[in-house]
C-alpha cells in the first residue's frame, strides 16, 4: 500500500507540473504539434531502454490493437485536447475541469472491470475528493465556467479519455511492463506525427528555447516514466486508485506555483490535501461478511 501510494503521488508531482508546462510550450508551439513532439520522445526513449534491457516487443495483432487505442485514448487526443484548452483556460479552472477523470472512472470501471465495482465507499471517497479540488481551487474559480465553454470542454474531454485509458489498460495481454509502456507510445507518435505534419507543418515554426524545453519535460517526465508507473499501477491497485491522482495533481499545483511564481501557500490548500487523502482513504473501505 505505502509503495504504490508513493507512486501515485510520483505521478500527480509529474503531472502537477505538466500543466505549467503546457502554459509555456503552447506560446510558440501549436497544440497538435506540442503533443506529438512529446509522444515522439517518449517512444524513442521507452524504445531505447526496452532494447538495452532486452526486452523485445511483441508481434501479436492483439497487442498492437490495444496500443494503438491507448495511444490514442491515453497520450494523442487528451494532450491535444488539454493543450488546446489551456490556451485559454486558467489553473483553478482547469483543476475542476480535470477532476472529472475520477468520478468517471468509477462510473465506467464499473461496467468495463470486472474487479472494480462500484461501491458507496468509492462513491463517497469521489465526492469528498472532489470537494476537496473545490476548497483548494475557492468557489470564485466556478464564476468563469461556462466562459470559453468548448476550451473547457476539451480539457474534460481529455480527462474522460485518460478513465478510458486507464480502464482499457488493466485489460491488455500479458507482455512486459516496459513492452506495454514502450508499445503505447511508439503507437501514439505513429498516429500523432504523420497528423501534426500535414495540420502544422512544424517546419514552418519558430518554437522559444523555453518552449523546446518544455516540451522535452513533457516527453521525459510525465509521458515516458509516467507511463510505466501508470501502468504498474492499473495492473497492482486498478484504475480507480489511479484516477485519485487528479485529485492530488491541483495540490502540487500550487505548490509549483508557490516555487516558481512566488504565490503564497496558504491554509486553504492544507485544509484541501486533508479532505483529499481522507477520499483515498474512504475509498479503500471494504465490506465485511
Amino acid at each position: 500500500m505505502v509503495r504504490h501510494t508513493v507512486l501515485l503521488f510520483f505521478l500527480a508531482v509529474v503531472w502537477s507540473a505538466s500543466f505549467m508546462a503546457i502554459k509555456i510550450g503552447v506560446e510558440t508551439i501549436p497544440p497538435l504539434s506540442l503533443a506529438a513532439g512529446r509522444v515522439l520522445l517518449a517512444a524513442v526513449i521507452l524504445a531505447a531502454f526496452a532494447w538495452f534491457q532486452g526486452v523485445r516487443l511483441p508481434l501479436e495483432k492483439r497487442f498492437w490493437a490495444y496500443c494503438f487505442v491507448l495511444g490514442i485514448l491515453g497520450n494523442g487526443l487528451p494532450f491535444t485536447l488539454i493543450n488546446w484548452g489551456e490556451e485559454h483556460v486558467d489553473s483553478g479552472q482547469a483543476a475542476i475541469l480535470i477532476a472529472v477523470m475520477p468520478m468517471a472512472t468509477v462510473v465506467l470501471a464499473h461496467f468495463f472491470n470486472v474487479g472494480d465495482r462500484m461501491t458507496p465507499a468509492k462513491v463517497a471517497g469521489v465526492i469528498l475528493g472532489f470537494g476537496g479540488v473545490v476548497i483548494l481551487v475557492g468557489p470564485e474559480a466556478t464564476k468563469g465556467l461556462g466562459g470559453d465553454i468548448w476550451r473547457q470542454l476539451a480539457v474534460s474531454g481529455g480527462a474522460v479519455c485518460y478513465s478510458l485509458a486507464v480502464i482499457k489498460t488493466r485489460n491488455m495481454p500479458p507482455s512486459p511492463l516496459l513492452a506495454r509502456s514502450a508499445g503505447v507510445v511508439i503507437a501514439g507518435a505513429l498516429v500523432m506525427i504523420p497528423v501534426a505534419l500535414v495540420v502544422d507543418a512544424p517546419w514552418t515554426l519558430d518554437p522559444s528555447t523555453d518552449g523546446m524545453l518544455a516540451m522535452v519535460y513533457l516527453g521525459i517526465f510525465p509521458t515516458a516514466l509516467a507511463t510505466i508507473a501508470l501502468f504498474h499501477l492499473v495492473q497492482q491497485r486498478g484504475a480507480n486508485f489511479v484516477a485519485y491522482a487528479n485529485y492530488i495533481i491541483p495540490i502540487f499545483a500550487v505548490g509549483w506555483g508557490a516555487a516558481f511564481l512566488g504565490e503564497e501557500l496558504s491554509g486553504q490548500a492544507g485544509l484541501a490535501l486533508v479532505v483529499i487523502l481522507s477520499g483515498m482513504v474512504v475509498t479503500q473501505f471494504r465490506r465485511r461478511g
